[in-house]
């Protein structure tokens, strides 16, 4: 936002919460390397000790707060997730911004659970196809495409939409688990293609005139800092091209309590923060916009007061509403000595995938059941503390552990799935009543628990993967796919692809920001991110995050600033 904003004359300041980081020498090699430091006791994570949430299943239920994160991974300090995010970079399909009229017009009105609150995305996906491309020479993506001005290309994803220009560059190295899944795929008749990657596979100057690496497969890219400036992360693709403009400042260790407002309350006057040294300040703004990760976003919102608190016991209120996450699955694939993987060569986004059972890629007559998954075959490296991998009957420690390791480790490749989840009445995020943070505010607290519809969904994926793994034929394998009286674990890692709570739509009443993410209430304040999702889909986020953000960034250039206000009637 910040560079798309810096040629309009404006000053731009940028609050920070955490520590000041940069490729040199924040992720110089071999010290970003080290999995203890940053993947085990997550260094470049929020501390939960001064933030965390509280978390139930239920409105029944006390919450608790998150101790230790485990099953998503706030990010910390500038570049936030993008620092650790893999690398994956979907567009999303066309059926998943317009999922509630495309549900209703194959299957009936009927067909969505009455605790279901899925919703239309307020754009469509032509209005959002430039800024889909443009994101994605922003980040160098790598990748094969599928469908370009509507002409089906061999090799690529046949179910996405179409777009208008191929990847910017050519498609990631595949491993040996890629080709096997994909032998197996086609044998099946579907159809595989790589994983699109915001991981330069050759050279490429972005947009904004900065030179991106090449991956080198060096398998620490989840939990770390890139050193090649191959991964599209903001060091690497963005923060460059700030450096010449004198309009912009970034306060570090500086973390925002609240957006002040005016005392009609529809007009944001700044923020109040808290600086380095611990002092609270007072920043005038005439243009407030959130950009925080998605859970801090929400939170945000509510301590400022800013749009109408969900109840979930009325229905009515908007901020907090249709909190979502992902619902994922996997099997483990073990082999002879003979069949080799070397999953230490790895990038974020190495991987094969096939999108046949993912949205609405297939008939769900019949299935009681809405949403989808990919399935795919990815290594994203081999480090040797997370990534061990052995069968579920083998020894948790000593001798036996040590032989079980060394009978895997070069000979096991997975099989995974990554699935969408709907929102619901009774998930959703609000303030704490208890628990505080070390500045005396109150926690976010989620209510979420898997639902029926999606237990049921992973149980057709998982019977769909399965087919796969059979085709493959390993010499065992070991099923990961929750049953239907699964509830949610906070404790393992899933993903960190939290969507909902401050969502995007055409009504007042059900969203809180329009498709333009500013906020119904108060006109000079946006809202970027996750947070504005209506529900998740199988794909990784990010691709509509950096579009919608390009998407609201000219919003703000070439109509906002000539005549601010609303920039959608109510």
């Amino acid at each position: 936002m910040a560079k798309e904003l810096a040629d309009t004359g404006l000053k731009i300041l940028a609050l920070e919460r955490g520590e000041a980081r940069d490729t040199w020498p924040d992720f110089a090699y071999p010290r970003i390397t080290d999995e203890l430091t940053y993947a085990i006791r997550l260094k470049l994570f929020q501390d939960p000790s001064k933030e965390t949430v509280t978390i139930r299943h239920n409105q029944s239920q006390t919450a608790l707060p998150y101790r230790r994160f485990g099953s998503f991974l706030p990010g910390n300090g500038v570049g936030g997730a993008g620092v650790h995010w893999n690398g994956m970079l979907w567009r999303p399909l066309k059926a998943d911004l317009k999922l509630r009229s495309t549900v209703i017009e194959k299957y009936g009105a009927g067909f969505i659970p009455a605790d279901m609150t899925v919703q239309d995305y307020p754009f469509s996906y032509e209005e959002m196809e430039p800024f889909f491309d443009k994101f994605e020479k922003i980040c160098g993506a790598a990748g094969q495409a599928g469908n370009v001005n509507g002409t089906l290309i061999d090799g690529g994803n046949p179910y996405e939409s179409e777009r208008r220009n191929h990847y910017p560059t050519k498609p990631l190295k595949q491993q040996y688990s890629g080709m096997l899944f994909s032998k197996a795929a086609k044998e099946l008749g579907y159809h595989p293609f790589p994983v699109p990657a915001a991981n330069c596979s050759e050279p490429w100057t972005n947009p904004y005139g900065v030179q991106l690496g090449v991956c080198n497969y060096c398998g620490f890219c989840e939990r770390f800092g890139c050193f090649t400036y191959s991964k599209g992360s903001p060091q690497s693709c963005v923060h460059p091209a700030l450096k010449p403009y004198r309009n912009i400042e970034v306060r570090t260790q500086s973390q925002v309590l609240r957006v002040n407002t005016d005392s009609t309350g529809t007009k944001a006057t700044g923020v109040t923060y808290i600086d380095a040294n611990g002092q609270e300040v007072e920043q005038p703004a005439d243009l407030v916009v959130l950009s925080a990760f998605q859970l801090h976003n929400v939170r945000l919102l509510l301590l400022s007061k800013i749009g109408k608190p969900y109840d979930p016991v009325s229905g009515e209120g908007v901020v907090g509403r249709n909190y979502a996450y992902q619902m994922n699955g996997g099997i483990s694939l073990y082999f002879n000595k003979e069949t080799f993987f070397n999953p230490f060569a790895a990038s974020g986004t190495t991987g094969m995938f096939i999108d046949e059972f993912n949205s609405e890629n297939f008939d769900h007559s019949g299935l009681d059941f809405i949403g989808g998954s990919t399935i795919s075959a990815t290594i994203t490296g081999g480090r040797p503390i997370q990534q061990m991998s052995t069968p579920h009957d083998a020894p948790n420690w000593g001798t036996g552990w040590k032989k079980a390791i060394k009978e895997s480790y070069l000979h096991t490749m997975n099989v995974s799935a990554s699935g969408s989840v709907m929102p619901y009445k009774q998930c959703y995020l609000d303030l704490d009543p208890t628990y505080k943070d070390l500045h005396g505010q109150p926690l976010l607290r989620m209510t979420f628990d898997w639902q029926p519809n999606e237990l049921k969904m992973t149980h057709f994926v998982g019977g769909k993967a399965e087919g796969i793994v059979r085709k493959i034929n390993p010499d065992r394998y070991d099923m990961g796919f929750m049953g239907m009286d699964a509830h949610y674990d906070v404790r393992p890692y899933q993903s960190t692809h939290t969507t909902g709570g401050a969502v995007m739509g055409d009504n007042p009443k059900t969203s809180v920001v329009n498709k333009y993410l500013q906020s119904w209430d108060v006109p000079n304040v946006f809202v970027l991110g996750a947070c504005c999702f209506p529900q998740n889909q199988a794909y990784n986020p990010t691709g509509i995050v950096g579009a919608t953000a390009l998407f609201a960034a000219e919003a703000i250039r070439t109509r906002y600033l000539a005549n601010p206000g609303p920039l959608v009637q109510a």
